[in-house]
């Protein structure tokens, strides 16, 4: 018996950087070159395989605009992690990362995990932010750092991955708790197991 655990969680980062195509890149597989901006926020859920359990993440994508920034508590508060995204070929979505993670050390909940996903490597070309400086810092913080491209499918699933390997698992007594759905088996779900 395997145990479907909901885990909520929420994007942030600048508008621009490619938050909703990461979520889409996860969630269908899929690319859009004209995407257009989120408006207050969108929400897609996954299931994939982790361990003993199933990770259900319920993926709430928030919009980058500075005039929807006061809605982001909303998504943020009860969630299990947070993906904090920036470009990297634009040093300022990388200061904006910094503010996010501070708002989220300050309002957020207590345990929750922070990702830090440097999107757009696919463009390394024309990099402003060095992997090792964002490095460093998820190091100095204690966040997963991955760099991504939604568009070429670069790290998506690994991101998510990283994330389930850091919510600890269910002890056996907990099991019963309602958050949790018993499923006999997984050889009907496919997919790779993420742990």
């Amino acid at each position: 018996m395997m145990a479907i655990r909901e885990l909520k969680v929420c994007l942030l980062g600048d508008t621009g950087v490619g938050k909703s195509s990461i979520v889409c890149r996860f969630v269908q597989d899929h690319f859009d070159h004209n995407i257009s901006p989120t408006i207050g926020a969108s929400f897609m859920t996954k299931t994939v395989p982790c361990g003993n359990e199933l990770h259900k993440f319920l993926i709430w994508d928030t919009a980058g605009q500075e005039r929807f920034h006061s809605l982001a508590p909303m998504y943020y508060r009860g969630s299990a992690a947070a993906v904090i995204v920036y470009d990297i070929t634009k040093q300022d979505s990388f200061h904006t990362l910094k503010k996010w993670v501070k708002e989220l050390k300050e309002h957020g909940p207590e345990r929750i995990v922070v990702a830090i996903a440097g999107n757009k490597c696919d463009l390394s070309d024309i990099r402003e932010v060095p992997l090792k400086d964002a490095k460093e810092y998820a190091e100095s913080i204690g966040a997963i750092v991955v760099e991504t491209s939604a568009k070429n499918a670069i790290n998506i699933e690994e991101l998510f991955q990283g994330i389930s390997r850091q919510i600890p698992p269910l002890e056996p007594h907990k099991n019963g708790n309602i958050d949790c759905i018993k499923v006999a088996n997984l050889s009907s779900q496919g997919g790779r197991r993420c742990c």
